[in-house]
């Protein structure tokens, strides 16, 4: 990053403001704002943060509850906008009040970081906080203050949203059409979804990792991973380094596993996260029919690395890939896939679902990987036991793999475009 901001200075600094219903953990929002505002610091520019959860300095961020979409408040909102077919008044009532009352926080956080120019993380995008939405439509409606809405996941990708009676403020605001808000998709899918159903132009940006700074090898904190979590010195270790909801199709990772005809066990790092537990038991039991061992290890991984309550060593996300033998990537839906970039920085050899962003976008910069179309056939299965039995191979496919992602999803070519954005925004 020294290297860009020495080549890259010319742009004034400015004071942005990052916006989301949260900004914590592992999930692709938190993880890509993260590695937005590296990049935009490291080109001298300074960030602050707007959401009902953080994990990041208080000194830089306003917490506002009634931003999350978990706040109950939200939630009783969300069970009624996308489930009934007509809109109780006292619903709308409600949404605008809490609107208003969002859009005042949103005032008085821009007036005390005297923010310049916000950066709307997935706000815009999903309805999963209608009156955030809402509040920041009317809000740069109000002041044409310079704005970036990055799209992650866009309503018409889940089919949960596609009922309801909050339509008008779908339209109204997830994402507005504004001169002052420029677009960012991660794919080129959803960027022509938005030109074809908002008319409204975007710009490019998928997931990033830092290539041009390769990780640091395994040390001596990692090494009893595997006896920590209850794999085998003799076992090979499957990671599924995914949250475990339905679009990840976990269960291909089980069956795979199960089929190897080798000493195997499947480690699941992340939690079910906001989507409920159902699925989580689903894969448990698919497990204990294929008499498949699975780790599901959410309490002892994190983003970093600490302690239990109980003073258990946590593990970090990067220690749990380093000691993986073999990452998979099954999901039947990704906006992007941050797991896919994750497993080709850590130099993991990878089997992987042909889904439609892999298929369109990542697919033809050709990646080595062991794909499979929809369902485990026998030749996937041989393909990934030849990978666990030669790792060799499998290293050579992961050394070329990471050479190709530096050259498309490096933080320096996340920087060029940010400084696109910029410039255009503030005219520069």
């Amino acid at each position: 990053m020294d290297q860009i901001q020495s080549e890259r200075g010319h742009l004034k600094p400015r004071r942005i403001g990052f916006v989301s219903t949260r900004f914590n953990g592992t999930d692709g929002v938190s993880l890509e704002t993260r590695k937005w505002a590296q990049v935009l610091e490291g080109l001298g520019h300074a960030c602050f943060y707007f959401s009902g959860e953080s994990d990041q300095p208080p000194e830089r961020s306003r917490i506002v509850p009634r931003a999350h979409f978990q706040h109950p408040d939200i939630e009783a909102i969300q069970q009624v906008a996308f489930t009934a077919r007509e809109r109780p008044p006292q619903l709308t009532a409600q949404i605008h009040a809490l609107a208003a009352e969002l859009k005042n926080a949103l005032y008085q956080f821009c007036q005390a970081f005297e923010i310049e120019l916000l950066i709307v993380e997935n706000a815009l995008t999903i309805p999963l906080n209608v009156p955030l939405g809402i509040a920041l439509t009317e809000l740069l409606a109000e002041t044409s203050m310079p704005a970036i809405a990055h799209h992650h996941d866009f309503f018409w990708e889940r089919q949960r949203f596609m009922v309801g009676c909050v339509w008008d403020y779908i339209d109204m605001a997830f994402p507005p059409h504004l001169p002052s808000l420029r677009h960012v998709v991660i794919n080129s899918t959803a960027g022509e979804q938005l030109g074809f159903r908002n008319h409204t132009f975007s710009l490019l940006i998928p997931n990033v990792m830092d290539f041009d700074r390769p990780p640091p090898p395994p040390d001596a904190y990692s090494a009893d991973l595997k006896q920590a979590l209850g794999v085998r010195e003799d076992e090979f270790l499957l990671l599924q380094p995914t949250r475990i909801i339905p679009r990840k199709a976990i269960e291909h990772a089980v069956e795979l596993t199960g089929r190897l005809g080798l000493p195997a066990t499947l480690v699941i790092s992340h939690a079910s996260g906001d989507e409920g537990d159902e699925y989580a038991q689903r894969v448990r039991e698919y497990a204990a029919l294929l008499n498949v061992r699975v780790v599901f290890a959410s309490s002892r991984i994190a983003s970093e690395r600490g302690a239990t309550p109980a003073g258990e060593k946590i593990y970090s996300l990067r220690d749990i890939y380093q000691r993986a033998d073999l990452t998979t990537y099954p999901s039947t839906i990704e906006g992007f896939g941050n797991a896919f970039l994750e497993a080709l920085y850590f130099r993991r050899p990878i089997v992987v679902n042909n889904y439609s962003v892999y298929n369109v976008d990542i697919k033809p910069k050709g990646f080595q990987v062991v794909e499979f179309d929809g369902f485990i056939t026998r030749a996937v299965v041989d393909q990934a036991r030849a990978l666990l039995e030669n790792p060799a191979r499998g290293q050579a496919m992961a050394e070329t793999n990471y050479a190709l992602a530096t050259k498309h999803y490096s933080y320096t070519m996340l920087a060029r475009r940010l400084e696109t954005l910029l410039a255009e925004a503030f005219g520069e």
